[in-house]
């Protein structure tokens, strides 16, 4: 296998996120749901993007360096803490590097990035479905919510809220 190395991705990495995006989207079996646009993750990559998502690039050091993988993720906020912390909105390891470490280095990083802001915690979601994603996650000593039910409003279901919220 070749050296891996994990960095900070920048504006200029936007493309090579999409096509890892749309690689995650296939492994999930999202395509009909991926709309990724590489114009608008560049903007929101930006260091004074607001409000903005971070992400960090695995990717080969040997020869023409290859991306792959990586970990989204952005800040979100808990009112029971007072204290930021981390959401990890996805993390995609390509299946030729997986089960050689990659995806806990991005782990890893990332919690060097929360220790380093003072983020008491790290969430995520993962596919119920996906068990060696669930089994590598309890190995690092995440714990499943099993009480709480992810919720979602997208489109269409927004702007009618935001409509009707005008009129109370």
């Amino acid at each position: 296998m070749s050296r891996v190395r994990i960095r900070k991705a920048t504006p200029g990495d936007a493309e090579v996120l999409v096509a890892l995006i749309r690689e995650l989207a296939e492994y999930e079996k999202l395509q009909d749901e991926a709309e990724p646009d590489v114009d608008r993750l560049r903007g929101q990559l930006r260091e004074d993007a607001q409000p903005r998502c971070e992400a960090l690039i695995a990717e080969t050091v040997e020869g023409e360096s290859e991306a792959v993988g990586f970990a989204l993720f952005f800040a979100n906020y808990s009112t029971f803490l007072t204290r930021f912390g981390i959401y990890l909105e996805d993390l995609f390891v390509r299946p030729a590097f997986r089960g050689k470490g990659v995806g806990f280095r991005l782990l890893r990083r990332v919690a060097r990035v929360a220790a380093a802001r003072g983020c008491e915690r790290i969430d995520w979601a993962v596919l119920d479905w996906n068990t060696p994603a669930i089994d590598f996650y309890r190995q690092i000593g995440a714990e499943p919510l099993d009480e709480w039910t992810t919720m979602r409003l997208t489109g269409n279901a927004i702007q009618r809220l935001a409509e009707e919220a005008g009129k109370v």
